[in-house]
């Protein structure tokens, strides 16, 4: 009987949690490019890509800045 006490409003609860909440999208919101922001993509005009700013910096030689991005990418 106490294991029913605790059972019920669990269910009752997770039932009523879903209603009309809509789950939000992971990964959502691709730029113009299809770049996804949320997951760290930015476009480089000079690569013609999406790319990593950190991971394109170590790759490239130049420095892990938004800055340094910038220049190389040729964004303005």
């Amino acid at each position: 009987m106490e294991r029913l006490f605790f059972v019920l409003p669990v269910v009752v609860m997770c039932t009523l949690a879903g209603e009309g909440v809509a789950a939000p999208r992971i990964g959502g919101g691709a730029d113009a490019h299809g770049c996804y922001a949320t997951a760290g993509y930015l476009w480089c005009a000079r690569t013609k890509q999406c790319e990593r700013p950190w991971e394109l910096a170590r790759a490239r030689g130049f420095k892990n800045s938004m800055t340094a991005f910038r220049r190389f990418c040729g964004a303005r």
